[in-house]
This record gives structure tokens, sequence and C-alpha cells, in this order.
């Protein structure tokens, strides 16, 4: 008896052993399982982290790009170094790499690097962005929300003034007229863009959704188009894919200016006389302002502006005016803006944020960019004269009456002004092996 217990303890100790074997076995396949399974998870984290912080190197650049670019990059703790402008910033434990290349046209690459949880081993993504200058005055009128147009003979058209073969001496000349005078809203309302029977030598946009709408004698298309007297939009000359941005205008100075006074000039007293280059300031500007030959001046309004009757802003020869407007309401009628130089360069209005009125109307010629992305937006009255409004503007809303004539100077969108940079492509590119 003694020795049949003790082998069925044997028995039963050998099962055991078995069962505790088979259970041991288990539980470190469970364990190297799990383990696998956490290094896959920190990993596929990891992984996920490392693209936002790419992205955080993509954001810096853009930004650096648009408060400094292009011709002061190498500021704010960028360098260069082989022809690249180079930035490395750590967030916490991660890091990123961020490269600009080109000037107006740019290569933006930047590489994130995120730590493994328990490890001195790095992951990285790597980001490919391509983005280029957005000039300012691209189009001939362009607004931030609705643009109405009224009235009977209204035309937008472009020339170039600096190509002889689309202009006459640097002027506009009718005979010469092009389609590049482009008319464009972001708004994305039904009809935000109402043109009624306006001629557009030019295309039409408004932002996504919205729509444009045009009377039973309007037309926008080519030079074909017009000239041959179709009415409607020319296909493929409308688009609903407009979504720029638009830069506050800041003070020009803050001090070391002069104030314009009052001259007799020939047989006739002007109220405001710039008569040197540097910054004017003015508390309110109403009556005559002469801008004398060969002056180049900023003046900054500080009130309204209220320009009528027999009033003028003339610029003489060789001169050149930045007007900045900082009240809230800009009246330009009288004999308007009397720009002997003829070329919208020459003369500038900018609207500050508290400009939110402006109103061109009256007979008056204006030659000139009106940049006021935060005022409404008034022309009225013309008809006088084919050359109503030469230039380009960008302003909160447009309302245009009467018989306006407005032609867009396309050297304009050549000039070294921007909105920034416009991100043209987005993609993720491999890398060789993590940092």
């Amino acid at each position: 008896m003694r020795i049949e217990r003790h082998s069925e303890r044997g028995q039963v100790l050998l099962v055991t052993l078995g069962v505790s074997a088979v259970i041991g076995m288990l539980l470190v396949s469970y364990l190297q399982f799990l383990g696998t399974q956490y290094r896959a998870t920190v990993r596929s984290q990891a992984w996920n982290m490392a693209l936002p912080v790419a992205e955080a190197g993509i954001e810096e650049a853009l930004t650096h790009l648009y408060y400094n670019g292009p011709s002061n990059l190498e500021t704010n703790g960028w360098t260069l170094e082989n022809g690249q402008f180079v930035k490395d910033r750590s967030l916490g434990e991660d890091h990123y790499r961020v490269t600009i290349t080109g000037n107006n046209s740019v290569v933006i690459v930047s590489q994130g690097f995120t730590r493994l949880p328990i490890s001195t081993n790095f992951l990285s993504r790597k980001i490919r962005v391509t983005a280029r200058r957005s000039a300012l005055l691209v189009k001939a009128m362009v607004a931030k929300e609705a643009i109405d147009m009224h009235g009977n003979s209204i035309r937008t058209d472009s020339f170039d003034s600096t190509n002889p073969n689309y202009s006459t001496g640097g002027r506009y000349d009718r005979t010469k007229a092009r389609a590049n005078g482009d008319v464009a809203t972001n708004s994305g309302l039904v009809n935000s863009l109402n043109l009624g029977n306006a001629n557009i030598w030019g295309h039409v946009a408004t932002g996504p959704g919205g729509s444009v709408s045009v009377g039973p004698n309007g037309a926008v298309g080519d030079v074909e188009w017009q000239t041959t007297g179709q009415h409607g939009v020319k296909p493929g000359w409308s688009t609903d894919d407009m979504n720029v941005s638009f830069p506050d205008v800041a003070v020009p100075f803050t001090g070391g200016y002069s104030t314009p006074s009052r001259q007799q000039v020939g047989n006739a007293w002007v109220d405001h006389v710039i008569s040197s280059s540097g910054n004017w300031l003015l508390p309110g500007l109403s009556g005559s302002l002469l801008v004398r030959s060969n002056v180049n001046a900023v003046l900054l309004v500080t009130g309204d502006i209220s320009i009528s009757g027999k009033d003028y802003i003339q610029l003489e020869s060789g001169s050149s005016l930045k007007l900045y407007m900082q009240g809230e309401d800009a009246s330009i009628k009288g004999l308007g803006v009397v720009n002997t130089n003829a070329n919208a360069t020459n003369f500038f209005y900018y609207g500050l944020p508290g400009n939110t009125s402006l109103a061109i109307s009256g007979n008056g010629q204006f030659t000139g960019v009106i940049y006021a992305p935060n005022a409404d937006f008034t022309l009225s009255g013309g008809g006088n004269d084919t050359q109503d409004f030469t230039g380009a503007s960008v302003t909160e809303t447009v309302n245009m009456n009467g018989h306006f004539n407005f032609h867009y100077d396309e050297n304009l969108g050549r000039l070294d002004n921007s909105r920034g940079y416009i991100v043209t492509s987005w993609n993720e590119i491999p890398v060789s092996s993590d940092g």
C-alpha cells in the first residue's frame, strides 16, 4: 500500500509539474505578446506624433517667410548653411529641423523627431512643402464681401503701362485694351458677385459656394467674347475658389513728420502743400492738396477725408504719394486725384483698420491703387471720361453705380508687395532611417 501511494503521489507531482510548465510557457508567451504589443503601440504613438512635430516646423517656416521673407531670412535663429536657411527647435523631448530653399518660389523641408519611450532612439517623419509669394495686386477689383454693380456702361478691362503693345505712352488706350480686368470676392454667398449689365473683360471669382449674377446685357470673357457682342459668362471664365487673406495696414510712422501748409502756387492758393520728401501728417483732409514735383511723400491722415467741389489731390510731375487713412470716412469727389504722372504706382491709398468707408464720385479721374480691406467702397458717377479709374482696388465691399470705367494696370501685379506665401504642394517624403 505504501508503494502504491508513493507512486500515485509521484504521478500527481509529475502532472502538476507538467501543467505548471505549460502554464508557465503560456504566461511567458502572453507576456512576450504583451511586450510586443506595447512596443508596437508606443512606436505607433511616436510615429503619429512625429508628423505634427514636423508640421510645427513647416508652420514656423511659413511664419518666418511672411514676416521676414524673402530678403531678411537670416534672423530669429535661422542660419544660412549651404544655400539653405536652417533652424532647429526642441519641443520637450522632441525636436524638428526645418530648411527653406529659394526666394519667391520656395521649398520647405521639415523633419520631426520623437523619442521612443524608455529608449534613447528617435522616430522621424519628413514633410516637403512648396510655396510661392502671392502678389497683393494681381486682379483689378477684389473684395472680402459682396460686389454689386449697377447702372449702365460699367466696364472693367486691363492694360500694361510697361508694354507699348498694350498702352500708349504708358497710358491706357482703349484700342489696346486687354481682358485681365478680373473681379473677385472672398464671399461664398449666393449672388455675392452681382455684375448687372457690366462688361467684365476678364475673369470673375467668388469664395467656395458663391455664385455670380449677370444681367441680360452683361458679359464676362476675353476680348473676342466682348467684341463679338456675346452675353453671359464665357465657359471657364468663372470660378468659386477665391480664398485669400487681407493683411491689415499699420501706421507708417509715429514721429518725425511735418505738417502741410497753405501756400500760394502761381495765382491760386492751395490748402495743403507737401513740398519735400518724407513723412507728413494731417488731423483731417479737406480742401486741395498738392504734392510738388519730384517729391516722394508719405501722408498719414488721422481723421476723415472730404474732397469736394473744386478740391483735389494733385501730384505734380515726378512725385509720388502714399496716403494712409486712419480715420473712419473718406470721400473723394470734386476733381478727384489728379495724377499728372498718369501711372497708378505714383499714388497709393492705404486704409487702416478704422477706415470703414471710402467713396469716389463725380467726374474726376482716379489713377492709383486703393488698399483698404475694411472699407465699404462706393464708386458713382463717371461716364465723361474713358479713364475714370485706372489702377486696382482691394476693399471690404464694392458698390459701383453710374457709368464707371475701371482699367487695371497689369504692371501692378509685378510690384514687390505681397500677401505672404501660398502653399502649392504639401507631401510627406520617406526618410532613410530614424534619427
